[in-house]
């Protein structure tokens, strides 16, 4: 069996990767600095990027990521370094803006089929944070779950599960505890071979746990949320983790602050958007307007007034403050194919390369 076939090897990857004959298939498991590992048919080994892509880089996307599929040098079974010379088009790209004052882009992980987003019934729930969590997930392309953790330590489980449920619209909603063997196993059930997945949430709040017990066997370690409501960084690097079954999932850092660049509002904030297509003024802005259907809602009590703001706070911090439903699509477009000029120059290049076929 191709060892690909451990970390989530697809029919779409082998396709593309024909196109490039004079390379070998690899897939980021693990990336330290600019030291990558990498799975390959062979085994796994220690990469770095070619001079050629590291001098076109325009910023840190262009780069590989934990879940990248990649294109190396032959090599001849010797541990030797590799090269990557080519990242194959990704399918989704979970990303943040990076901490500090460089507000530069963070690429988390990529090529992500479900996004476990795990919040605890404890210090860690925010219900705010939640919804960038979201917002970010269905923006990466991939399809978000929520994990409750810690159910075990909340005499309350049915008050936060409906408070959840108002602002998780359309999204799955699954309550464990260290000791719920149910949930494990229906975790378990979205794992299907080729799936990959990536448990993201704040430090403590039992990722790492989760995984052990997915893997069935202690391979991360575990500690709880402090009192003062910070939690360990028990993760420290992205790390892709192949599973019995033929998925594989990427544990990641804790991310407490989560800064954005692009956002998904259309499924996030679906009732908002909705009530949008209600109000008298299509370019409506929802703030002093007349026949405004979201501030309507609000004052009517059928739109929660915290939910509106954090609506409009990540708005404004995706840019697309005054854009309509289309332009804010064409924007995150734009962004998405920057490296190759824009989506203009995408669609160029696309045509010119099925002109060859």
């Amino acid at each position: 069996m191709n060892n690909l076939q451990k970390y989530g090897i697809t029919d779409r990857f082998l396709a593309e990767a024909t196109m490039y004959p004079e390379y070998k298939l690899g897939r980021i498991i693990s990336q330290y600095k600019g030291i990558y590992k990498v799975a390959t048919e062979k085994g796994e080994y220690l990469a770095r990027v070619s001079g050629k892509l590291y001098n076109n880089a325009d910023d840190i996307t262009c780069f590989p990521v934990v879940g990248d599929f990649v294109m190396l040098n032959s090599f001849d079974g010797e541990k030797n370094d590799l090269i990557i010379h080519k990242i194959l088009t990704r399918k989704s790209i979970f990303r943040r803006i990076s901490a500090g004052t460089s507000k530069n882009s963070q690429p988390i992980a990529s090529n992500i089929d479900i996004v476990f987003i795990c919040m605890s019934l404890n210090n860690d729930y925010n219900l705010r944070r939640l919804e960038r969590y979201i917002s970010l997930s269905w923006d990466s392309g991939a399809r978000p779950v929520i994990i409750l953790t810690k159910c075990d330590l909340c005499n309350e489980i049915d008050i936060y599960l409906n408070e959840v449920k108002t602002v998780a619209i359309g999204v799955d909603i699954l309550t464990t505890s260290a000791f719920n063997s149910e949930c494990i196993d229906y975790i378990n059930s979205y794992l299907k071979s080729g799936i990959t997945a990536s448990f993201i949430g704040s430090s403590g709040v039992g990722k790492s746990t989760l995984i052990n017990c997915i893997m069935g066997k202690q391979i991360m370690l575990t500690f709880d949320i402090r009192k003062d409501d910070k939690g360990r960084h028990t993760t420290t690097r992205r790390e892709l983790l192949p599973l019995p079954n033929g998925s594989v999932v990427i544990d990641t850092p804790g991310m407490r602050e989560l800064a954005i660049e692009t956002a998904d509002l259309t499924n996030t904030f679906c009732d908002i958007e909705e009530l949008s297509s209600q109000c008298k003024f299509r370019d409506c802005t929802h703030t002093s307007e007349p026949g405004c259907a979201v501030k309507e809602a609000i004052n009517k009590g059928m739109l929660n007034q915290k939910r509106y703001d954090n609506y409009i706070k990540i708005k404004k911090e995706a840019g697309y403050e005054g854009l309509s439903s289309k332009q804010i699509e064409h924007k995150k477009l734009n962004e998405m194919f920057k490296s190759v000029g824009g989506i203009k120059s995408a669609r160029k290049i696309i045509k010119q390369k099925n002109k060859y076929k």
